[in-house]
């Protein structure tokens, strides 16, 4: 009796595939992913690569949105598409509260994941002993970055960001200031900044030169306000008369290496990868343009994932390997204006650039993490149908649930943000406009003129050397800790393993006893 139970189990499972209403399907699906779960052993192997991807400001519910919202744009229901990192077998969550705050902003959360040390609100690469704006702190709070202790053991590095290079996720690889928003010396003049300061932009071509990609935007940052953007004719922003770009060129020339600085499509796309050593590419004054609205033209930007691509093939010309990070930093901006179709097409550039990096590295010698700083307060609700357009109004709304003034809701909405309720003003009818707008912004519950940030824990994906290290729910920092141990650099170098087949699982017995099942029951089933 229970072999051919068994048998049945197997013989439903092993049919063509079914409709989505039969229980064959789901159980097809169960015996998909048992398998490959079997099938996985623990990669002990020393990382020669390491990238981190942060999706800013991606919560889980902004993760489960851009699946859904992946899989309409490819013409299915959504809800059973998959996100590239989402394939990645190990998974954890990460604890993104602050020493100093319930709810986390991205210099700090950048800084404890490439420190390895949790610190406080606004500080970029400095410990909680340096106080917020105090610019008189102890050199004891500067801290090492991965980045800098993996240049010390002979790897490349990069950082590619949609965001300023100045801005506080791609500031905490290399700047050592206890506020985020100093990115200029024009800010450390706003701020009446006394003290040893240096603003972040000067750090990064004097202090931290030694990073070979840089892909981005902020120009502005890095050339006197005597000059003018080429792309924007508004003025630049540095009040001390540095020609930064200019200065950079100087440094590259006396380190006798083959050195680019591009700003624009055309100048990226001319980057020799096999013959260049460091590359400085400032697309925008500012943040680069959200990817809706992005010129792909030669006198455009690039994407991130194709800057990601052509970091990759920078880095990894590197025998000793590299460390590379890559952020999706317009999520968070999308989020904070409340237009969710913006965050979510973000996030799906994300998702091409994870796919870009796992398609051009092997899991055997990369580590890859794709995780988020923080989250929004964004919501997924109202029993809307399968397939029900995840931009759009809730069909059909239970009675039970229908909102008192009779108008319909969207499935997206914020807690708190732009599009807020406000005292004698009705709330509009989403079903009168078109919510699958680019701009479109959803409803909130509480009117502010930004949306605020989300203090629950967010996704952590790995794949590759180490990463079943990622395994539950983890404190934020943990995170540099893993990659630290799986790339023999920094803290944890000392735990490297002297063999690098150390540890690993063999499952081979378990499949083979799967195959044989199998087996039995077809000829069981014959007779």
């Amino acid at each position: 009796m229970i072999l051919t139970r068994v048998c049945l189990f197997f013989t439903f499972i092993q049919l063509g595939a079914p409709q989505n209403e039969e229980p064959s399907h789901w159980l097809r699906l169960a015996e998909d992913e048992l398998e490959t779960a079997l099938r996985r052993t623990a990669n002990t192997n020393r990382a020669k690569n390491v990238i981190l991807f942060i999706g800013d400001g991606m919560g889980l519910t902004t993760v489960t949105a851009a699946r859904i919202y992946k899989g309409q744009l490819n013409g299915q229901p959504g809800e059973e598409s998959v996100l590239e990192f989402e394939k990645f077998p190990n998974v954890g969550l990460s604890k993104t509260y602050l020493p100093d705050r319930q709810v986390a902003d991205s210099a700090a959360t950048a800084t404890a994941m490439l420190t390895g040390v949790k610190t406080n609100w606004y500080n970029v690469g400095v410990t909680g002993k340096a106080k917020f704006g105090d610019c008189n702190f102890p050199k004891e709070a500067e801290i090492d970055t991965i980045f800098r202790q993996s240049e010390m053991e002979g790897k490349s590095t990069g950082i590619v960001t949609t965001s300023r290079i100045t801005h506080a996720t791609p500031a905490a690889a290399y700047a050592k200031v206890p506020q985020r928003y100093w990115e200029t010396d024009a800010d450390l003049l706003r701020y009446n900044v006394t003290g040893r300061c240096t603003d972040i932009a000067r750090q990064l071509i004097y202090d931290n030169n030694e990073i070979d990609v840089i892909f981005g935007g902020g120009r502005r940052a890095f050339f006197p306000n005597t000059t003018r953007d080429p792309e924007t004719n508004s003025s630049n922003l540095r009040k001390d008369g540095l020609n930064l770009i200019r200065e950079w060129r100087t440094i590259m020339e006396d380190t006798g290496q083959s050195y680019k600085y591009v700003e624009n499509t055309e100048e990226f796309q001319s980057v020799d990868p096999s013959v260049t050593d460091k590359v400085l590419g400032l697309f925008d004054s500012s943040n680069m343009p959200y990817e809706l609205n992005r010129n792909n033209g030669p006198d455009g930007d690039p994407s991130l994932q194709e800057m990601t691509k052509k970091a990759i093939e920078i880095l990894q010309k590197n025998e000793n390997g590299f460390f590379l990070l890559v952020e999706s930093a317009r999520i968070d901006h999308g989020h904070h204006d409340s237009k969710a179709k913006i965050a979510l097409t973000e996030t799906i550039m994300l998702d091409k650039s994870v796919k870009v990096a796992a398609e051009m590295t092997s899991s055997e010698d990369t580590l890859i993490i794709v995780t988020a700083d923080h989250s929004h307060v964004f919501n997924i609700a109202g029993y809307p149908k399968r397939g029900n357009d995840i931009l759009g109004v809730v069909k059909p709304i239970p009675r039970a649930w229908f909102p008192a003034d009779n108008k319909a809701f969207t499935t997206l909405l914020y807690a708190n943000g732009p599009g807020g309720i406000l005292p004698n003003k009705p709330r509009h009818d989403p079903d009168k406009v078109d919510t699958t707008a680019d701009n479109y912004v959803q409803t909130s519950a509480v009117h502010l003129e930004v949306e605020t940030h989300g203090g629950e824990d967010v996704p952590v994906y790995a794949r590759g050397p180490w990463s079943h290290l990622i395994h539950g729910v983890h404190e934020q920092h943990y995170i540099y800790h893993v990659m630290s141990l799986a790339s023999c650099v920094g803290t944890q170098k000392t735990k490297c393993p002297k063999s690098v087949n150390a540890g690993k699982t063999d499952t081979t017995n378990r499949i083979t006893v799967l195959s044989l099942v199998t087996v039995l029951c077809y000829l069981i089933n014959s007779l």
